[in-house]
């Protein structure tokens, strides 16, 4: 079963992920005005809402455990808004680490 808050939360970080797109490629500077201009409205909406939501949801409810995830987190997520640097994920922080578990693996272990 899909919600339609969650459906709507999705609708609304593609929209970001949107931005994130057209703006792959550009300068620090140039990602960061975008992101001003396009990007900061949007997270003022999503707070706003997200807000709105764990005030009609029952607290023990996944979707508002999911809301409160982020709000708590709402600084560590919107940091990208003020540095042009900052990817929106972390993604190649997470690819840049995959090799190191997978070769833990493959590495052959000598016991005693």
């Amino acid at each position: 079963m899909i919600y339609p808050i969650a459906l709507e939360a999705v609708q609304r970080l593609d929209a970001l992920f949107d931005i994130e797109r057209g703006i792959n490629g550009k300068t620090p500077a140039e990602r960061l005005a975008v992101r001003q201009e396009l990007s900061a409205p949007l997270m003022a909406e999503l707070h706003t809402w997200l807000i709105e939501q764990v005030a009609k949801l029952s607290r023990g409810h996944d979707l508002t455990k999911a809301c409160l995830y982020m709000l708590k987190r709402w600084d560590a997520f919107t940091r990208f808004l003020d540095d042009g640097r900052i990817c929106l994920t972390n993604n190649a922080a997470e690819r840049a680490l995959r090799c190191i578990p997978l070769g833990r693996k493959a590495w052959p272990t000598r016991g005693p």
